[in-house]
């Protein structure tokens, strides 16, 4: 099961990545300055997705998308609930 989980782990990063990549190469695309905005100022982000609704549904689904396969991978894991030997 560690093997199945970490994959999920990895393939849901993978997938957050890029779609992370994917908003922001659209910021940039709007302009500069929601580009400059998204990578540094906190919310911009959310702003962004929700002002330019059509243009970043499909990258803010898959960015979803990851987050739930990561979290699958995290939760068939474990995420430490092995205890120690005593």
């Amino acid at each position: 099961m560690g093997i199945v989980a970490l994959g999920l782990f990895v393939v849901g990063i993978v997938v957050m990545a890029g779609a992370g990549l994917w908003l922001l190469v659209k910021a940039f695309q709007t302009s500069v300055l929601w580009g400059l905005g998204y990578i540094f100022v906190p919310f911009v982000s959310i702003i962004f997705v929700i002002l330019h609704w059509q243009d970043t549904k499909k990258p803010f689904f898959y960015l979803l998308g990851g987050l739930v396969v990561f979290v699958l991978g995290a939760a068939f894991g474990g995420a430490g609930t092995e205890l120690a030997p005593t």
